[in-house]
C-alpha cells in the first residue's frame, strides 16, 4: 500500500507540476491533463497549484502507511 500511495502521489505531483509548466510556457501539453480539460478553462493554474499540493501530501502520507 505504501508504494502504491507514493507512486499516486508522485504522478499527481508531476501532473501539477507539467500543467503549471503548460500555463507559464505552453509547453508539456501531451503530458498535462489539465491542459486537455476544457472544464478547467481559465482554472489551469488554480487546479495545477491544487495538484502539487496534493501529489506533496500524499507522498508525505504515505510514510506513516505500514507496509
Amino acid at each position: 500500500m505504501r508504494k502504491f500511495l507514493e507512486t499516486a502521489g508522485f504522478l499527481v505531483f508531476v501532473q501539477g507540476v507539467a500543467g503549471l509548466l503548460y500555463e507559464w510556457t505552453g509547453w508539456f501539453r501531451l503530458w498535462a491533463v489539465v491542459a486537455r480539460l476544457d472544464a478547467l478553462d481559465g482554472y489551469g493554474v488554480y487546479v495545477s497549484i491544487v495538484l502539487v499540493v496534493t501529489g506533496g501530501a500524499v507522498m508525505v502520507a504515505a510514510d506513516s502507511v505500514k507496509g
